[in-house]
């Protein structure tokens, strides 16, 4: 519940700082987490289909990460943090990655490292 509230606090454009304080870039997206998001059943149909393909056929465009770590975005919330720090020119922050929030700025309580790029 806690990252809800601080998740809900983030806003686009706002600055993200690491945990020391090296700028990272900007909010481009900020989602919300919705513990029902992706939740992985087994299935008779197809008993090869692997999780990226059950995240593909539901047609989500974000986030662009691979499907066991995409599930658990959407379940917990994140934010898209576009830097020039990574190659695809974005980062994804979980939720429970942001330790504060104020009036311009989001700051991490994990090193920008630890962030998993955009594919």
């Amino acid at each position: 519940m806690a990252e809800r509230a601080v998740i809900s606090r983030v806003t686009t454009g706002m600055r993200v700082v690491d945990t020391v304080g090296v700028e990272i870039g900007t909010v481009d997206l900020v989602q919300r987490g919705d513990p029902n998001a992706v939740t992985v059943q087994a299935s008779t149909a197809d008993p090869g289909g692997s999780l990226d393909e059950l995240i593909e056929s539901a047609a989500v465009e974000e986030p662009d990460v691979p499907a066991d770590l995409a599930a658990r975005l959407l379940r917990t919330g994140y934010l898209k943090v576009s830097t020039e720090l990574a190659r695809t020119g974005a980062v994804y922050v979980l939720a429970d990655q942001i330790a504060t929030v104020t009036d311009d700025q989001v700051r991490l309580h994990v090193p920008v490292g630890e962030l998993p790029p955009e594919e």
